[in-house]
């Protein structure tokens, strides 16, 4: 008999198993609005034949001794109607089962994904062409679509790109895992005490931006605002979904001179501070961005590869802020955090914390006692979150079959998610409270300038749920 693949989790996928909660359940969610109400049978049809090619999703998660690990099964996924409320838990610690789902309620088709097995790129891969078979096998002829699928991406789904670009000794795929999670966590605390350095301070005299350096300053000096909020009733989480022309909002991007993700943190990060209640003096906002390393280190690999980048504007209550000076510094620290250079130098650094012998015999229970903690005292330092996923690509011939493509997280605060279909960009908010000043605030800086908003919301509270039923 065949002894079964296994991998132990990259740097990433440990913080999330540590981290995760009823709140927070580290699952993300990419949906697709099709032209007409979905066909089961079909659904299944597509699953099952992109199933096969990626041999990454037939993994469970098991516990050892020292890590947590991915396991090749013989199980096989079963398309089911949504009835739970988005991103909800994938992973039971006491049950054998794939990390991953397809869902689907009347023309909407959901890929929801825990996060220990692959980040975004790695999942949409596998989404495009889930959606792509789907609507190959409703409406189109076998001849009509070319079924050209990445083999470069099928083959090296599983690759270790950490071990590929950082490691001096290189390792094959299915292995060994790739950073630890005290790593990845000691990389934030790092990121965490570059925010007291980038931080944006408005002088008086209202002529000049200055950078103050702020290392070794007490955290009770940062005034790193952190959002507070009523929590809905059963830890549904608050989704708000906006649709809005790609096309015109790089323009106005281009105004400013920054890219698209720049000049929406920028807007987001003011709609935060705006409907902050208490405005007097100094208030850090600071937004956690991930980064894909795909964008700087070619790699096929579907599991976790990406870094996080912290960014930081500090308000004061002498004058207002001006959007083209947020956009220009957060696009300086963005920049500066994501330049090749400092990646490789960045991840470099923390190689050997991963080799520490001490963190090596360290048991498993333990480390997850000690990546919560951690976890916990690297969030009192963020206030909100976001994440591009970029441009969803599918076949010519699938293309007027989908309406309309979504990407959103479960979120312990306040933050939103992009991706953007062919002219379409949508923006999925998500938040644990109920209250949505803030992104009221942020459609109407959207409005203020002219660009048309599509809103959907779901329903978290009671008076809502009465309401749909009624």
């Amino acid at each position: 008999m065949e002894k079964q693949k296994w991998v132990r989790l990259d740097n990433a996928s440990n913080i999330f198993l540590a981290a995760k909660n009823n709140v927070d359940t580290k699952v993300f969610r990419l949906s697709a609005e099709l032209k007409g109400d979905v066909n089961p049978r079909h659904l299944q049809r597509a699953l099952d034949r992109v199933y096969e090619q990626y041999a990454l999703y037939h993994s469970v998660l098991r516990r050892g001794i020292f890590w947590y690990y991915l396991e090749e099964s013989e199980l096989r996924p079963v398309i089911r109607p949504e009835t739970t409320s988005p991103c909800a838990t994938i992973y039971h610690f006491d049950r054998k089962e794939l990390l991953f789902r397809v869902l689907y309620h009347k023309n909407r088709v959901h890929l929801e994904v825990f996060h220990a097995l692959s980040d975004g790129t790695g999942a949409l891969w596998f989404f495009e062409d889930l959606i792509s078979e789907y609507v190959s096998f409703k409406y189109l002829e076998p001849s009509d679509i070319e079924k050209n699928p990445d083999q470069k991406r099928i083959t090296n789904q599983s690759e270790d790109s950490f071990a590929q670009y950082f490691r001096k000794s290189r390792q094959k795929n299915f292995t060994k895992a790739t950073l630890s999670a005290l790593e990845k966590i000691y990389l934030d605390r790092e990121a965490d005490r570059e925010i007291k350095s980038n931080k944006l301070e408005l002088s008086t005299d209202d002529t000049t931006n200055e950078l103050e350096t702020n290392r070794g300053k007490n955290k009770k000096e940062q005034h790193i605002y952190r959002i507070k909020g009523t929590r809905t009733p059963d830890n549904r989480m608050r989704v708000i979904e906006l649709e809005l022309s790609l096309k015109k909002i790089i323009e106005l991007a281009k105004q400013y001179n920054v890219s698209l993700t720049v000049y929406l943190i920028a807007l987001y990060i003011i709609s935060v501070y705006q409907t902050k209640e208490e405005k007097s003096g100094k208030a850090t906002v600071t937004i956690s961005v991930p980064v894909n390393l795909r964008q700087f280190f070619p790699s096929s690999s579907a599991r976790n590869f990406f870094t996080t980048t912290h960014l930081a504007i500090t308000f004061e209550n002498e004058r207002e802020l001006d959007l083209a000076e947020i956009c220009q510094e957060l696009s300086r620290q963005l920049k500066a955090q994501t330049s090749p250079t400092y990646l490789e130098k960045r991840v470099n650094r923390f190689i050997s914390f991963e080799l520490n012998p001490f963190i090596r015999v360290t048991v498993r229970p333990l480390k997850d006692l000690i990546l919560k903690l951690i976890n916990l005292s690297n969030n009192r330092n963020v206030t909100v979150a976001m994440s591009n996923l970029g441009k969803a690509n599918f076949p010519t011939e699938v293309l007027p079959y989908i309406q309309g493509i979504y990407f959103h997280t479960s979120a312990i605060r306040p933050q939103f998610c992009m991706i953007s279909h062919e002219d379409c960009l949508t923006l999925s908010f998500t938040t644990p409270f109920i209250e949505t000043d803030i992104q009221k605030k942020f459609v109407e800086l959207l409005t203020e300038q002219s660009i048309e908003v599509i809103v959907g919301t779901n329903r978290v509270t009671k008076e809502e749920l009465e309401s749909q039923i009624k």
